[in-house]
């Protein structure tokens, strides 16, 4: 017995060694990860999704609801009954000894509000989808009715809602109670009620500090010096030297477009892999670059790089569902209506003042959230290149229309062109004296930082003349895992020249912690990236997991 202890402990100590995993200060045991999840592991903050679980919780969440829906034998009468309750739910918010906070009063009124909302008959019609259906069905245990699979996250949303409710979303204050929710500040003066002010920031401050230290970024020296031997595997594995990972032809050179590679140099899960052939089997864009590959724990127990890691590697669902569609693909996944936004060829506007301009149609690696990923047909496609006469009838159309002044150059990655093709679509766009800012759409920064050499910076700046014209750089930072001392270095060859850097974070379940993207804009910031929007999933179904 002792010497399986003893082994058991010699195990545990090798799993913790600083060679296999970067170590974090944390000095924390137990952390609620968000309102719909129990203790979790700190190293692994990935899901291990449950489905029973889920749906055990949801009827925990709320009981009352849950015997509304169970007991009552018609749909139309558990409607009946659910805007009842509702009903009687929002008036204890009102009454005399209700002693919620009073922001979460507040949460009560609007979940109420959005609940008779998402249950109302009309926007059913509009959604040509019942939840309540759905919710009724999965109380009675008639999911063999259900018209659709019913996903995790539809259950996590209505875990909070449900919750959101009777006044427990354990939104405010989670280390401290107020009754009546009027804080012990506001009935001092004075430096006594600046003292207990602080008290409660202070509190505050630090359960947000806690959550920080849960998402390592990229700039940490224990996840750069663990990325420097991925990066050694790496250049073994593809025959390169130091020198050529610093050149990002090597890199487009050696794009993973396979699975080989990753099962050779990481660990993957048996569904990651079979995705990814399945892929490439149905012709679905994949690939990797090798500076990306770097970021990827080699490990599937360490657990940091779930963001990194889902970015790239396709879901089950997301080819399944993909390939479904093969004939018809550019149709049924163009969510953002480009067919009835462009009015000509390589040209899409939405707006008064904007267009964009898309002359090249790959991109350096695949990320499964694009919006766009329908229209490219592989990664690095060799005829990616919009035609001359393509290039120069979209250019007449912005002649035609000065009132579309600020320009964003995407498509696919522009980044991944010639230089001498790029700085060509910069000087005709800068010879438009209505066009007074170019934005480049790119995901190189993360993916590929190595490709802002000294030659392509010479002519970004060469076209970037304030105030008569602005270069502006928009890129995709998904999570503070990506932020690196070669991204960071990028980006500030950017902002020495004088450019803005702006981030357009796409939200995901794999950045939808508590405080995570709060995270990533803090990291974003003290490299020299601005914050600049985040786009909501809505409508890419694919990606739903």
């Amino acid at each position: 017995m002792s010497d399986k202890s003893s082994a058991e402990k010699t195990e545990k100590k090798r799993r913790r060694s600083p060679i296999s995993s970067p170590k974090l200060k944390w000095v924390s045991t137990r952390l609620l990860d968000d309102v719909f999840t129990d203790e979790v592991s700190l190293f692994k903050p990935h899901f291990d999704v449950d489905y029973e679980a889920y749906l055990q919780r949801l009827w925990e969440s709320n009981p009352d609801i849950y015997e509304i829906l169970k007991n009552t034998d018609d749909l139309e009468k558990a409607r009946d009954a659910l805007y009842t309750y509702l009903e009687k739910a929002e008036r204890s918010v009102f009454s005399l000894d209700n002693d919620l906070h009073i922001l979460e009063k507040s949460t009560v009124r609007e979940c109420i509000r959005v609940f008779r909302s998402i249950i109302g008959p009309i926007n059913e019609f509009r959604t040509e989808f019942s939840a309540l259906d759905s919710l009724w069905k999965l109380a009675r245990n008639k999911r063999d009715e259900l018209d659709s699979k019913i996903s995790v996250g539809f259950v996590m949303e209505f875990i909070n809602l449900f919750r959101g409710v009777i006044g427990k979303s354990n939104i405010y204050l989670e280390n401290v109670q107020i009754k009546k929710g009027i804080p012990d500040f506001l009935k001092l003066k004075g430096r006594d009620a600046s003292t207990v002010r602080t008290e409660i920031l202070d509190d505050l401050g630090s359960s947000v500090q806690k959550y920080f230290k849960k998402y390592p970024s990229g700039l940490e020296d224990e996840v750069v010096s663990w990325r420097l031997q991925n990066r050694k595997k790496i250049i073994r594995y593809f025959k390169g030297s130091q020198e050529d990972w610093n050149d990002y032809k090597w890199h487009l050179k050696n794009v993973v477009k396979d699975a080989q590679p990753l099962v050779d140099l990481i660990e993957l899960t048996n569904d990651q892999r079979e995705a990814i052939e399945k892929a490439r089997k149905n012709k679905i864009a994949f690939g990797i670059t090798p500076y990306y590959l770097s970021l990827m724990d080699t490990r599937l127990s360490i657990g940091y790089d779930h963001a990194v890691r889902m970015q790239v590697i396709p879901p089950k669902e997301y080819v399944d569902k993909l390939s479904e569609h093969q004939a018809d693909r550019k149709i049924t996944f163009d969510f953002m209506g480009e067919h009835d936004t462009s009015p000509v060829d390589l040209i899409t506007r939405r707006y008064p003042q904007i267009a964009i301009l898309k002359p090249f149609n790959t991109c350096a690696q695949i990320c499964v959230y694009c919006q766009r990923n329908w229209e490219i047909e592989r990664v690095l496609e060799p005829k990616a290149l919009a035609s001359q006469k393509s290039v120069d009838a979209a250019l007449e159309w912005l002649d035609e229309h000065k009132s579309v002044g600020d320009i964003l150059v995407t498509g696919g990655d522009p980044m991944v062109m010639k230089d001498s093709q790029l700085e060509r679509i910069l000087a005709n766009l800068s010879a438009k004296n209505h066009v007074y800012r170019i934005r480049i759409g790119t995901r190189t920064p993360v993916v590929l930082p190595m490709r802002f050499t000294d030659r392509l910076m010479d002519i970004l700046t060469r076209y970037h003349e304030p105030p008569k014209r602005e270069i502006a750089i928009v890129t995709h930072f998904e999570h503070s895992y990506e932020i690196t001392p070669e991204a960071m270095e990028a980006v500030q060859k950017l902002r020495k020249a004088g450019m803005s850097v702006y981030n357009q974070q796409v939200y995901t379940v794999e950045n939808s912690r508590r405080f995570e993207t709060v995270k990533l804009r803090r990291d974003l910031k003290s490299i020299g990236v601005d914050p600049y929007y985040t786009f909501n999933m809505k409508g890419k179904e694919e990606t739903s997991r």
